[in-house]
């Protein structure tokens, strides 16, 4: 069977593509990508060419370049091309240089991706949107990503390697190998161009690729044989592990508005670090915060963690896990630590300040307490069945909902009451009367002042 036609076979039998789309190639000018645009012409599918100049190796990137453009002349096809400062975004971003190229690339790539043609790049060409990015990505790839993820330290996905299919991202070459690459473009008497950088082990994948699997080879010379067949192990072992996940996520997590909420000791009770993680990281909590989560459930009501891109907490209450968003508008369960002033939420906007007046309240919506018993961070939610308080000038304690009724409060009136609590310990009913173990007294010497601002 010739190459031609198991790339072709390749594409039908896992539904990459079809003649009908059109195609966005990623093009650098190396053996790889050259291949994939002689494929892709032989078999008649519809392309152009984007190609990305780094500036990071000189002239051999304008060579690059130029290369890439004589392609687009041989096959009759666009080529677009775009020049970044990678250095430069390297450092005002923090990066390493292949990582800020990496994002470079993929960033323009997009921009192409969800542009019309003609609409957004200025050059002519035909209405049709693109379908799809292909990039020559191969199985040798394959082999160095596992083998990155494992040395660094990965879960089970990072065992799969590369998928063949990412959103818009096609890879039709990941089944070939280099040999396999190189084979046919010689037998094709294809032209293209060599990076210089590919030799030097300097980066991390040049050094597995130059260093460790030849290594490697000696010992086991069917390793890269192996390790792809390792990943289509990983692969079937992963949708299993998907499966028993789902069905413990839906026996664990209870959907409640914008929030999640987690039986703390049913969660705990697997004692399964992995099942931990697979609930948090679905809104952006990282693996290493797994401890974080394990130590929050032996910790007091109220203590919370917070994901590393800000949107969501993990707050311990009584005896749930509650994974909130930050965004407060939107939350029922809302953390106060002590620097925060301005809180708000679906009731209005509330104002925290420390105060030395003792000065009685002149309204339901201020309250000032005694700090002293006080501690952060605070917890604002939503009253629910069950609560209690000691209502100032009361010395037993009675439940919200009893109190409710005393004060005659209507259905639509209960549904929009919250409260403060510190410890467990209800300070404030917002709107409605303090508690009486936090009033003032002649010893109070620290004041903490709440004042709601209703919402219109």
């Amino acid at each position: 069977m010739s190459f031609l036609k198991k790339f072709q076979d390749n594409i039908r039998e896992k539904d990459l593509f079809s003649l009908k789309d059109k195609l966005l190639l990623a093009v650098s000018g190396g053996v790889d990508s050259v291949v994939l645009c002689e494929l892709c012409k032989q078999a008649g599918y519809n392309f152009i060419i984007a190609h990305c100049n780094f500036q990071l190796r000189g002239e051999e990137s304008e060579r690059d370049e130029r290369f890439v453009k004589e392609l687009g002349v041989k096959y009759a096809v666009e080529v677009w091309f775009q020049r970044f400062d990678t250095e430069k975004y390297a450092d005002e971003s923090k990066l390493a240089t292949q990582e800020a190229a990496r994002k470079l690339r993929y960033d323009w790539f997009k921009r192409l991706i969800n542009a019309r043609l003609n609409d957004t790049v200025g050059q002519e060409s035909t209405n049709k949107p693109i379908n799809y990015l292909l990039t020559a990505h191969h199985a040798d790839d394959n082999v160095e990503t596992l083998l990155m993820n494992f040395f660094r330290g990965t879960g089970l996905h990072g065992l799969t390697g590369i998928p063949e299919k990412t959103g818009y991202i096609r890879r039709p070459l990941l089944n070939f190998s280099k040999d396999e690459l190189v084979a046919f473009a010689k037998e094709n008497k294809l032209d293209w161009v060599e990076d210089s950088s590919n030799l030097s082990s300097k980066y991390t994948r040049n050094f597995l690729r130059n260093e460790i699997i030849p290594a490697i080879s000696k010992v086991y010379p069917q390793v890269k044989e192996n390790l792809l067949d390792d990943i289509n192990r990983f692969k079937e072992i992963e949708n299993l592990y998907k499966v028993t996940v789902e069905n413990f996520v839906k026996k664990l997590c209870r959907k409640k508005g914008n929030e999640v909420h987690i039986p703390i000791k049913q969660l705990m009770g697997y004692n399964n670090r992995s099942l931990i993680y697979e609930i948090i990281s679905e809104y952006g909590f990282s693996e290493k915060q797994v401890d974080e989560v394990i130590k929050l459930s032996a910790s007091e009501s109220g203590r919370y963690i917070q994901s590393p891109n800000n949107e969501n907490n993990i707050i311990r209450h009584r005896h749930w896990f509650i994974i909130s968003p930050v965004v407060s508008t939107i939350s029922e369960n809302i953390v106060i630590e002590k620097e925060d002033k301005k809180v708000h939420f679906a009731e209005g906007r509330l104002q925290v300040d420390e105060t030395s007046n003792q000065q009685p309240a002149t309204s339901n919506n201020i309250a000032t307490v005694d700090a002293t018993e006080i501690y952060f961070p605070l917890l604002l939610r939503r009253w629910k069945e069950g609560d209690y308080f000691y209502p100032l000038g009361m010395k037993k304690k009675k439940k919200l909902a009893r109190f409710f009724i005393d004060q005659k409060l209507s259905r639509s009136e209960k549904a929009k009451v919250w409260v403060i609590e510190s410890n467990q310990r209800i300070i404030w009913v917002v709107g409605q009367r303090i508690d009486e173990r936090f009033k003032l007294t002649e010893k109070t010497k620290n004041l903490l002042r709440f004042e709601l601002t209703p919402s219109e």
